[in-house]
Formats: structure tokens, sequence, C-alpha cells
């Protein structure tokens, strides 16, 4: 078997940090992103991407499978049922530290690396970046943000408490 027949890493990574997070004592949530295949509540969807917590006591009957992500979890009070394809997830972090790992975006609507990090970057950081890379970087890291944040809205994803560094923030590593 060669790499172009075998099964993605994905699954198997994120099954990985979710145990990491779990035996630790961390939160363990997902980054995703929404289309027509996610079953989530449209209605907490922001920018196309929508950030679930996944630990033991916000969902039950979670399966991390090979192909699916499929729990039941309240949102506003009401029972959802929630099924993530596993490409369509991007990031799986621990939310009190924001340790973790991002994936390339799912590859129907491919968002180049520098602007995955434009957000969290100053814009020199951000272009002198995009000028060095040439290339298509796939690999990204989660890191707690030391800026401001910028969009000052309620439930736009995890805040760790206070003192642990910020929220997290995606960046480049080469």
């Amino acid at each position: 078997m060669n790499a172009q027949e075998s099964t993605s890493t994905r699954p198997y990574l994120i099954r990985a940090l979710y145990e990491w997070c779990t035996d630790n004592g961390f939160t363990p949530y997902i980054a995703v992103r929404v289309d027509d295949s996610v079953q989530v509540p449209r209605e907490f969807v922001s920018n196309g991407e929508i950030v679930l917590n996944i630990s033991y006591d916000a969902t039950s009957a979670l399966q991390l499978g090979n192909d699916f992500i499929e729990f039941k979890a309240r949102f506003g009070g009401k029972p959802r049922d929630i099924m993530v394809p596993v490409g369509r997830v991007i990031a799986i972090y621990a939310r009190e530290n924001g340790q973790g790992m991002a994936f390339p975006p799912p590859a129907d609507n491919l968002v180049s690396p520098s602007s995955l990090v434009s957000d969290t970057l100053p814009a020199s950081a951000t272009a002198s970046e995009s000028s060095e890379s040439g290339g298509d970087d796939r690999v990204v890291q989660l890191v707690p943000s030391t800026g401001s944040d910028a969009d000052g809205g309620e439930g736009v994803g995890p805040r760790p408490p206070s003192g642990a560094g910020g929220r997290p923030a995606l960046k480049r590593v080469k």
C-alpha cells in the first residue's frame, strides 16, 4: 500500500489529541469549516466556521470515527445531534492553553496559509511570511495570541481563563 492508498491520519491525530486533552484535565475543542455536509446548529456558525466543545461533560454518545465525529449536545438548552465529517475539522486544541493541532482546510475552498494567520499577525509579519513561503505550506500550529480581541463579540470561540496567555491563534510552522 502506498501513500495514495492509505487512510488519512487526521482521524487518528484527532483521537490522540482528544485523549491527551482528557488525560491532562483539559477541555478539547474542535474548529470546523461548515458546509452542507456538516450537521450543526447553523445559528452558531460564524464566518463559515463553528467551534465545538467535545469534552465528556459537554457531549453524550461521542464517537470519534474515521469518517465522522458524531455526538449529542445541548445548544441553548435544546438537544441536538451533531455530525461532522472528519475532513471538515480544521483544528483540535485544549481550551485552557490553546495547545493542539490545526489541519489543512478542506480542498473545496482552500485558503492560503498566509490568510489563516492574517487575523492574528501584524500586517508586516503577514506580508513577509507570504513572500517567503513561495510554496504550499500545509502545517500550522495553535499558539496563544497576545493581541487584543479585535471582534469583541460573544460566541466566537473559546476564551481561556485570565492569565492563560490569551486566546488561541493559528501560527504557520515552517
